[in-house]
């Protein structure tokens, strides 16, 4: 590419940003994570936030305006409006808008990433394979313009209702194939892998997630899934960040509090739900990943509700 097609390249995206931002603003309210298409989300925030855990599902992420910061245990993932984010599994995360305000509210779009929706369009489009279990299940990356430019024409749907329906599915299919082309091609390829060592570790956190209030035996999951103890750990946490027992005690305090507050359970009740046969130790840890005790917590998530 000569300075001229580069120079040209430039302002076509300065152009995309400016209308994606504009066309956000417009669609979403202030303050508020809104559903634009069934796995599709459109946040605008006002001002920045505090720092909040959660569970993030694997999803592509793309910030028109502002800035994000994203805690993967103690890593830290920085992304603004020049990257993208991926996640390929269920990750519990740390994460707080940095940079938005009035004038410039912070804006997001999110898409849920379906395996099986990944999988045909690698197979139709025959790109290879680049699984890699040593891959971590998520990281960032410059936005390319033709990925901006993708992203802005699904965004530019929602103003019309009747063609979002029938396109809005095509789209996507570029966004995934852009993806897959780009520089977390190996990343993506997590998600369908069905083979490997990046299966076993899905197939672990899978686990996880389905048992949440059995105790883990370090041992037996590596023997299962044909790994050394060693290399279990080591597999794990390379695409993780955080250690086996780790990733299974955050996705149980996130489970815990989800439970507290959607089904209105009582402390010591979602403490043994999720796996806890001490309140008071389920306390501790609680407070520790969320900085207050259950009972303050639940109440002022609450109050920011009402």
């Amino acid at each position: 590419m000569n300075q001229k097609e580069a120079e040209f390249e430039q302002r076509k995206m300065q152009i995309n940003r400016e209308e994606l931002i504009e066309r956000m603003i417009r669609l979403a309210p202030e303050n508020t994570l809104l559903e634009v298409f069934p796995g599709i989300f459109i946040y605008q925030s006002l001002k920045p936030t505090e720092c909040v855990p959660s569970v993030f599902k694997p999803a592509f992420c793309v910030i028109a305006q502002g800035s994000k910061d994203v805690f993967l245990n103690d890593e830290l993932f920085h992304y603004n409006s020049g990257h993208y984010l991926i996640s390929t599994l269920d990750l519990p995360i740390k994460s707080n808008v940095v940079e938005a305000s009035e004038e410039k509210p912070y804006l997001n779009l999110r898409i849920d990433l379906d395996p099986a929706l990944v999988a045909a369009v690698m197979i139709e489009s025959s790109i290879d394979k680049k699984s890699d279990a040593r891959v971590k299940a998520m990281d960032v990356s410059p936005v390319d313009a033709d990925l901006l430019d993708a992203v802005v024409k699904l965004v530019k749907l929602f103003d019309t209702p009747d063609e979002t329906k029938f396109l809005a599915p095509l789209i996507i299919r570029e966004i995934i194939y852009r993806l897959l082309k780009g520089k977390q091609s190996a990343r993506l390829s997590q998600l369908i892998t069905t083979e490997g060592d990046a299966q076993r570790i899905s197939r672990v956190v899978k686990q996880i997630r389905e048992n949440i209030d059995q105790p883990m035996e370090i041992e037996d999951t590596a023997r299962e899934i044909g790994m050394s103890v060693s290399g279990f750990h080591q597999h794990f946490k390379s695409v993780t960040a955080m250690s086996p027992l780790q990733f299974q005690k955050q996705i149980r305090l996130q489970e815990a509090r989800r439970l507290m507050l959607g089904e209105n359970m009582d402390v010591a009740s979602a403490s043994f739900r999720v796996g806890y046969d001490d309140p008071s130790y389920f306390s501790r840890e609680y407070k520790k990943l969320f900085g207050i005790p259950p009972h303050r917590d639940i109440a002022r998530l609450r109050s920011n509700l009402g």
